[in-house]
Formats: structure tokens, sequence, C-alpha cells
């Protein structure tokens, strides 16, 4: 069977469609577990309850957790600094096994993490269970980073009397906060590189899904040492709790409002901590006048509308030559209109719900002003579906400095801007805050080293019909964020992600002459 990724067009397995489908109608159908919180092997069961409900069908209850208190995040610190000197001294190949350990449980059923996924976010069952796939790729990935720098211990230049070795080593204990839009991916990721780097962590997953956060958190505790891995359900306030508490460094994928307050605040002894942040992005594909149009709509549309635009690397805008610009447009509109909006039970779904109110909230207020300040060309609210459906939504006609084509929505909403030239298109494209991801369509070799040399974003494709902004996999890109999009300059998934997680340390030894 082939691998499922985010490039993937179907499942390509009848038995693995009807057993994410039984999973996801058992998992509505049955009262979910509460899940505890975790802190150096106990499950603390103490806090306040919350629910999630399932955004396809409102009044299903599909998730719950325990809260922390403050108390308790301190106690999930408290335990996770007690085992960091241990885990440290393991050894890297040691650390390792364990690792991949948890890949052989969580592969053993991949149809209920996907099931879960798409019951707490609305993902279809073609995201969910990438999401899954990419979970099980990211620790394999990181492992195989470890192993292929010697667990990043190098000797130096040495002499007949001393021994010189340069090591990065752990800096102690992280937190990982952890967002609602890739709840197992991305709580996976941000988790492994602290662990296999090292580092013991407290993980706070997002409020919006406690379950899929702790069905892979459950795997790594099963086969980690207790007190390596803990974790602390709650909303907002236990994560300003986590990040204020006495932890060594930050990994943390959100807004880039909370990111950078989180970079900006120093750690209860004074010192400035890492902090590790991949946030939003405002992702142009730029199409020039010679680009193959079929290509740049098909890649553009499944960038933009995948899990309905709630994708930090999602098409926000296209910036397309004048010349190209309606035969463009025309055929942006046909291929978002097939996508069909529904509940992930049905295999045909494209598109499915966003995840709360707020969002919606936001969506519905956009709409308000594009239809005042531009043109609506299709897509917005689906009145009949229970939950908050959208249509796709491309815009165009708006100021090209517009708030609709420079701030972040997070949002099945494409706007359209037409330009003169292709350098006014990469001038368009960096006149954002944001420096995530970028594409373009070009069949002139010089216009793609222009995009290449010249755009500000850490994310490139170029001609990618499967995803023009979109798509990033462990070992194959780095999702690495410039400008507001990130903190360190490297990315998860990529090859410099891990000594983020270190710091330096040199060793010279004298030795016996």
């Amino acid at each position: 069977m082939a691998k499922v990724d985010y490039a993937s067009s179907s499942l390509g397995n009848e038995t693995l469609e009807q057993e994410y489908e039984r999973q996801l109608q058992t998992i509505r159908e049955q009262h979910p577990p509460v899940e505890a919180c975790l802190v150096g092997g106990r499950r603390i069961t103490s806090g306040p309850v919350f629910h999630r409900f399932d955004p396809c069908v409102p009044d299903t209850t599909v998730g719950a957790a325990h809260a922390a208190t403050e108390e308790t995040v301190h106690e999930a610190v408290a335990a996770a600094r007690s085992q960091a000197k241990a885990w440290r001294r393991t050894d890297y190949r040691k650390r390792n096994a364990m690792l991949r350990a948890v890949v052989e449980d969580m592969a053993q059923d991949l149809a209920l993490l996907a099931a879960i996924i798409s019951a707490e976010t609305g993902k279809t069952r073609l995201e969910a269970y990438g999401e899954a796939q990419e979970v099980l790729d990211m620790i394999e990935h990181y492992c195989a980073q470890v192993e292929q720098h010697n667990g990043f211990v190098a000797q130096q230049k040495s002499t007949a009397t001393e021994k010189n070795y340069d090591l990065l080593v752990p800096y102690g204990t992280f937190a990982v906060i952890a967002p609602f839009n890739f709840p197992a991916a991305l709580t996976v990721g941000m988790s492994v590189g602290a662990l296999v780097t090292g580092n013991t962590i407290v993980v706070k997953p997002s409020d919006k899904t406690p379950r899929s956060a702790a069905y892979v958190t459950d795997a790594f505790a099963r086969h980690l040492p207790d007190g390596v891995i803990n974790v602390v359900h709650g909303g907002a306030d236990v994560g300003q709790w986590l990040a204020a508490a006495d932890v060594d460094g930050i990994t943390f994928t959100g807004s880039a409002e909370v990111g950078w307050d989180l970079y900006n605040q120093r750690g209860p002894r004074g010192f400035q901590r890492p902090v590790l942040a991949e946030m939003g992005g405002q992702n142009p594909a730029v199409v020039a006048r010679s680009a193959d149009l079929d290509d740049a709509a098909a890649g553009i549309v499944r960038s933009a509308f995948g899990l309905s635009g709630q994708k930090c690397s999602a098409c926000r805008r296209v910036i397309v030559d004048a010349a190209v610009a309606e035969e463009l447009t025309q055929k942006i509109i046909e291929r978002a209109e097939q996508l069909r909006v529904g509940d992930p039970l049905r295999s045909d779904t494209g598109l499915g719900p966003v995840i709360d109110d707020s969002i919606a909230a936001r969506i519905d207020e956009a709409l308000t002003v594009a239809h005042r300040d531009g043109r609506v060309l299709t897509g917005g609210r689906v009145e009949d579906l229970p939950g908050n459906y959208y249509r796709p939504i491309v815009v165009d006609r708006l100021p090209q400095d517009h708030p609709l084509t420079r701030d972040e929505l997070f949002a099945p909403f494409l706007t359209i801007i037409t330009v003169d030239s292709f350098a006014d298109a990469l001038q368009e494209a960096n006149a954002v805050d944001y420096g995530l991801s970028a594409g373009v369509f070009s069949g002139d070799p010089e216009e793609v080293e222009q995009f290449l040399e010249d755009i500000e974003a850490g994310v490139l494709y170029v001609n990618r019909a499967a995803g023009a902004t979109t798509g990033a996999w462990p070992g194959v890109q780095s999702f690495c964020g410039w400008k507001l999009s990130g903190t360190s300059g490297k990315g998860g998934l990529g090859i410099w992600y891990l000594p983020g997680f270190m710091r330096e340390q040199n060793h010279t030894v004298v030795t016996d002459a």
C-alpha cells in the first residue's frame, strides 16, 4: 500500500476507508474518555473537566480532559526537571530505541488516530490520515538525524597531551505548547525534537484537541521513563503558567502575537531562554504570464482550502500577471466550486468545517468587508449544515494594501491581486510581515531564479500542482519561517532543527603524555 502524505489524492485502500469510517462513527456514538494530566507517571484528575465537541456534529462530545491547575503545572515542571539529568545521560541509541518503539506502537492503528483527529478538527479523511502517517515519519526522521551526527559529539584537533571535543548538549526541560490544526503531528514533532536531543518535556496541548494529543502522548508515556514526558491540559491560562514556570526552553506553534510574547519573556531565573516558535503566514502564490495555469490553479486551490484554510502555510494570496489574471481566476473558481463541503464520513468530502465559532465570526466579518471593499467571486457560509461550514471563498478587486491581503485570517479565504509585471508581483509578495511559505508558477527559468533569490519566505515551491504553498513532509521540506513567521530561522522537519534544542559545550581533556 502506498504511503499517504499531504500530496496524496486518495487513501488508495478500500479496507482502510472502511476502517476509518467505522472508527469515526464509533467515536461519535460513545462517551469519550476524560483525559488526565500526566505528571511524573501519575494521572492527575483533580482539575475541572472541559469538553470538546465535533465541529461537524456540534452536539456530539468527542473529547474531554481535566484542566490543570497552576499547582499541577508546577508539579509537572518539577517532575520533568527531576528526570532531566538521567534522560540526558541516557545514550542516544537507547533513547532512539524507545522512540522507535512508539512508532511501532502507533503504527498498529493509524485509522483510529486519523478518526480521532477528524472528530476533533473536522479534517477530511485524507488530511487526517496524512497527519497520522506524518507522526511516524517525524519520529524516524529525527532519530536518524541524531544518529547521522553521532549524538552531536565531535572530536576536534587534539595533541599528544590533550583531547578536544565539541558537543551540543540539551538545555534540560522544554515546554511544548501545541496548536489545534495538527494536534498529533505538531505535538509529536515538537516533543520529539526535544526528547531525541536529551531534554525532558511538559506538553500543553490545545484545549480544542485534548483527545488527539492524549492519544499520542500516552504512546510516548508507555515507552519512556516516568517524568520524561508530562502533560498538562487546559486553555490559555495553563499555557501562560507553563511559559512562566522554570523551564529551560519553549517550543511553540501558533499565532505570531503569542509566539513573540513568549520569545520576549525571560524565565523566572532572569535568563533568556530558547523559544523555537513557528507562527502564521500570509502566503503568496506568484503566477507569471508564462505559467501553466492549470497547474497553478490546482496547486493554489489545494493549498488555499485544505483543512478549510486552517494551516499556517495555506495559500492566502494569489499575485498574478494581468495578462493571465482573468483566465487563472476562472480556473481557480471552477476548481474551488468542485470541492464538496461536508462531513469527513463521506468519502467525497473535500472541505470540512472550521474549528469553532470564533474563527467563523472572523470569516463572517471578513466577508462583509470583502463585499464592501472588493468583489466576492464565490463562496460563503453554508446554511443547511450543522457547524461552521464555508464554501471556498475567492475575492478580488481589493485595494492592494487592504487588511484582508495583509493580515492572516486562518480560513478558506483567498484573495487575488493583479499586477503588471513579475517585479511588481515579488514586491507585493514581500509586502507583508510574514514569511513562512510561498510558491511560484512560471515557465521562465530566469523568473524562477529571481523568485528564489528575492522572495522573503522560508518554504518555497516552484510549479507545484500538488500544493502551491503547502505539503511539507519530514526529511523532504523544512518548515522554516522568516520575519514574523519564525523565531529561529530554522524549521521543523528539516536538517537544522534539532540543534535548537541544544547548546554548545567544548571539552578539553588532558591525557597522559
